[in-house]
């Protein structure tokens, strides 16, 4: 995927209501210094310097899709104690729904304390309630599965085999997608997975797709037969599989597979690196993304997310960066107009003064160079309209345009006087005009302002239009010309 593509899943984000249904708790961090063996025994003491309460298990799961800008929803079973009173609080400034969580009298909210010295985590101590929910919650899970279900794009689902996930619970949500088709995506627990049977897609590591279909994996032989056993047995839509420093084994049902490699970062924490993958993982199939496409931006975000100590989002801004280092910077120039309306909109609240202009720009020659950089005087950002292929054909004829547009983009992208670049497919650039409305609008001195499409909607939201002339004896068409007449001697 380019980074425009990656920015534009994104920009859609806020457009996709998320269910996470699973086991919620809280994760402590206590973070010190370990300098000295304790007399009494032969353990660490450590200064506690600092103390960190996040949201864990199912909640972590909400927390990376609400830094992803997602609208969550939350489905569970807290206790009626003081850790479940604190887990509610925790979600509280993040815009997440919490009508599906259940409190159920005597039980224990699940609370992960990890003791973290020197960057290393030294022991952690768990109090939790493992045992199955009861009929009344497990009752009330099922109830609002059925009056709720159908308001979602993505259903997600967190098993950490505390007791939320029922059989009856797992085989409602399943059948809830598959009836409404809505996608549904597991984080796999335990040995049995028959309970999963149906789910759109399964994300268990190497480890847990050994153990679920009882085939050692050592090889591309014993994982293609482990996936093939898995994905017929439960009826999935597809299989993916991560493998820790060998990146990710993508199945699905119809087609061959994909291998997608890791990406090589410094190792901290693979806490929560699962629950990145099945945030990101579903936010790319409720937008509607190729199943390999949100698995490799998926594969992305939990490269970022074992670079960080504890359990940790990523953000989007994050990503987007991460997919731009393997690029060439212009290449994060080309923005697609849906992402370029909200940067302008951010650069208009920055106080920014916001230029356009249009072209061809078929064979870039210093009269093109010099009348962008005269653009780019009059305000603080420039954005370059680039007509498309089929556009310039239609304006210059069928032997044109020389050079593709994609190469256009990119060779416009690099000059520094040009902030972003956006193709059109029109004949005109009035549609990015109306949707950028830029404070400034330029076009050559061959116009009259009469003649310059847009002038009107400009003007009208204050803006001004100004017209610029093109370097004398410099264009592409008698460039071309002279390249004809050497070639004809």
């Amino acid at each position: 995927m380019e980074r425009r593509e990656v920015e534009s899943l994104f920009e859609r984000a806020p457009e996709v209501r998320a269910l996470v249904i699973g086991d919620l708790m809280l994760d402590e961090y206590l973070w010190g210094k370990a300098e000295r063996i304790s007399p009494e025994a032969p353990v660490q003491v450590v200064d506690v310097m600092r103390e960190d309460l996040r949201l864990g298990g199912a909640g972590n799961v909400v927390n990376n899709l609400a830094a992803l800008g997602c609208a969550v929803s939350v489905c569970g079973v807290i206790g009626d104690d003081d850790n479940g009173a604190l887990l509610r609080r925790a979600f509280e400034g993040k815009n997440v729904e919490l009508d599906g969580v259940f409190v159920e009298p005597g039980r224990r909210t699940s609370k992960k304390t990890r003791i973290i010295a020197a960057n290393q985590q030294i022991v952690r101590i768990d109090r939790e309630t493992k045992s199955a929910v009861t009929e009344q919650s497990e009752t009330a899970i099922l109830d609002y599965l059925a009056v709720a279900a159908h308001r979602f794009d993505v259903i997600l689902v967190s098993d950490y085999l505390k007791g939320v996930l029922t059989p009856n619970v797992l085989a409602a949500v399943c059948e809830a997608g598959r009836v409404l088709g809505k996608p549904v995506v597991i984080d796999p627990k335990g040995n049995d997975y028959r309970k999963y049977r149906g789910a759109t897609l399964l994300t268990p590591n190497r480890k847990e797709a050994e153990i679920a279909s009882g085939i050692p994996i050592t090889d591309a032989e014993s994982l293609d037969r482990a996936a093939a056993a898995l994905l017929g047995e439960l009826e999935l839509g597809a299989l993916l599989i991560t493998r820790s420093e060998a990146g990710m084994s993508l199945f699905p049902r119809e087609g061959g597979a994909v291998h997608i490699p890791t990406v090589a970062r410094e190792v901290y924490d693979v806490t929560g690196a699962g629950d990145t993958v099945l945030s990101v993982l579903s936010l790319g199939l409720a937008c509607g993304l190729p199943l390999a496409d949100a698995a490799w931006i998926s594969n992305v975000a939990a490269g970022i997310a074992v670079g960080k100590l504890g359990t940790s989002t990523v953000s989007p801004e994050e990503i987007v960066a991460e997919v731009g280092h393997g690029h060439k910077d212009s290449v994060s120039k080309i923005k697609n107009l849906d992402v370029l309306s909200h940067l302008v909109a951010m650069e208009r609240e920055r106080g920014k003064k916001v230029v356009f202009t249009n072209g061809c720009f078929d064979l870039l020659h210093v009269g093109h160079v010099k009348y962008l950089q005269k653009a780019r005087s009059f305000g603080d950002v420039l954005i370059v309209g680039l007509n498309s292929d089929a556009s310039v054909k239609r304006l210059k004829g069928e032997s044109r345009p020389l050079i593709v547009e994609a190469e256009r983009a990119h060779i416009l992208a690099a000059l520094d006087c040009i902030d972003y670049v956006v193709l059109f497919e029109e004949d005109t650039p009035l549609r990015l005009i109306e949707a950028l409305k830029p404070a400034v609008l330029v076009k050559g001195g061959d116009y009259t302002l009469d003649g310059v499409v847009g002038r009107e909607v400009v003007e009208a939201s204050g803006g001004r239009v100004e017209l610029v002339e093109f370097v004398d004896g410099r264009s592409t068409s008698r460039i071309i010309d002279r390249i004809r007449a050497s070639e004809g001697r």
